[in-house]
């Protein structure tokens, strides 16, 4: 089964010169964070701040560490921080940390350059893990183009509209089960103000790679745009991506939360639960969230597939996935902290000691089957499945592309050249400058990086 689930080797060139993308961020930092990994019966482990983390970080002593004595020193960063730390960390093979979490963009252009322990001997000999039990998008997104594994999924995730269900029903509005974008930007504009400080939708607006550009980058898809065409000739002052970002600009402007140049998934997280805003296009991960216990919002949300215009879906695939560096000294025991975070076990303890709606799932197929997961997380469950299993990496729009990504473009220097182009994004969204000249200021960022593939 796992065999299936292997990445098809890709005609595309991985640039060499990779680590200088991270050399200027290696020596601002040179100096920190040079000491070695841990020794002994313990790891070191970076990880994003996100609520599953959060959780993890807090249920590991009273039970991954009694059980095997495995002391595990966390270092719990933002997302964009965390990034940047875990770049200098790995590029440089400097050893402090053990454990990182990496995503699907990250692993195989890592493993590509030599930084990642493979891990197919430790699922080989660890069968309780259960290799097979993972969804096979999320095998298949950490494994490297030498078919090696690289990484264990913590949680998957896709997109997803997130609608307050009770706010639609007062005011006689209808979420279509398969909205369109311009269905969402009328319903917006109707719930806007439908309560005290409740605005009609939260997008991201943050900088980021990871923040702004990951929604905004499937409504270009679906738009009917993209970053590059197959001849890797950029396409960001094209009709159809100024079409998508004016779309997205326009509407976070009109009807988005205050503040959305510095908003985020946190920031909307905490503006959903909070009732500031009806609707939440984002991560399908959310929804635990949302649905868990103490929830202020919990049975009050409804979940529908991400919003399309010219494609049958649009929803990213992601995952916040473990990954060994080359240079830990404790491989072994990283190991069986990354087997322990991402089992079956441990979605069991979250559920009975946390909430069902709170297990990090989209990673495996038995966790659908478990009875109080399912019912706790009703809402939301096969909306999640369905579209993690009909996300399409390798063709996410209307035309073919160079490299594979939905939410983003699978070369190196996407980091910094996303990063560049979020920073043009937001800068609009905040008001300061137009999108065309957002997008004519992008286009040359990319139009540098395009011609270093052109031929390849």
């Amino acid at each position: 089964m796992r065999t299936k689930s292997r990445r098809k080797p890709r005609n595309l060139v991985i640039v060499a010169a990779v680590g200088t993308l991270i050399t200027p961020l290696l020596a601002a930092c040179s100096g920190a964070g040079g000491s070695a990994s841990s020794g002994g019966d313990s790891i070191n482990v970076l990880m994003v701040n996100n609520p599953q983390m959060v959780e993890l970080q807090k249920l590991t002593a009273d039970n991954f560490t009694k059980d095997t004595g495995i002391k595990v020193n966390f270092t719990v960063l933002p997302e964009n921080d965390v990034r940047d730390k875990i770049s200098q960390d790995f590029a440089n093979q400097a050893g402090q940390y053990d454990v990182a979490t990496l995503s699907n963009y990250e692993i195989p252009i890592y493993a590509k350059n030599g930084w990642l322990h493979d891990l197919d001997s430790y699922v080989a000999g660890d069968k309780a893990f259960d290799q097979a039990d993972i969804l096979p998008p999320m095998t298949e997104a950490l494994t490297a183009e030498d078919g090696k594994l690289y990484g264990e999924p913590f949680y998957g995730e896709s997109s997803f509209l997130m609608y307050r269900k009770d706010i639609f029903e007062k005011n006689g509005l209808t979420m279509p089960a398969n909205p369109t974008w311009d269905q969402v930007a009328d319903l917006a504009a109707k719930v806007d103000t439908a309560e005290a400080d409740m605005k009609g939708i939260c997008l991201r607006g943050l900088p980021g790679w990871g923040e702004v550009i990951a929604p905004l980058t499937t409504v270009v898809n679906t738009m009917g745009g993209t970053w590059f065409d197959k001849d890797w000739q950029a396409q960001l002052d094209s009709p159809e991506f100024k079409k998508a970002t004016q779309f997205y600009v326009d509407l976070v402007q009109k009807h988005g939360e205050a503040g959305a140049a510095q908003s985020g998934y946190a920031e909307c997280l905490n503006n959903m639960t909070q009732s500031k805003t009806a609707m939440w296009y984002d991560a399908t991960a959310g929804a635990g969230s949302l649905e868990a216990s103490d929830s202020p919002v919990k049975g009050k949300v409804g979940y529908v597939p991400a919003p399309v215009e010219e494609t049958k879906s649009s929803g990213w695939l992601y995952t916040w996935a473990w990954g060994i560096q080359k240079a830990s000294q404790n491989a072994e025991n990283s190991w069986k902290f990354i087997s322990w975070a991402s089992s079956k076990e441990y979605e069991n303890l979250v559920g009975k000691s946390i909430g069902w709606a709170n297990v990090p799932a989209g990673k495996r197929s038995s966790t659908y089957d478990i009875p109080e997961y399912r019912k706790d997380a009703a809402a939301f469950a096969d909306v999640t499945r369905e579209a993690i299993a009909s996300a399409e990496p390798d063709n996410p729009g209307v035309q073919e592309r160079p490299a594979p990504g939905i939410q983003f473009v699978g070369i190196p220097e996407f980091t910094d050249l996303g990063t560049k182009v979020s920073q043009e994004i937001s800068s609009a969204i905040a008001g300061k400058q137009s999108v065309d000249s957002a997008l004519k200021n992008s286009q040359a960022l990319a139009e540098a990086v395009g011609k270093k593939y052109e031929g390849s």
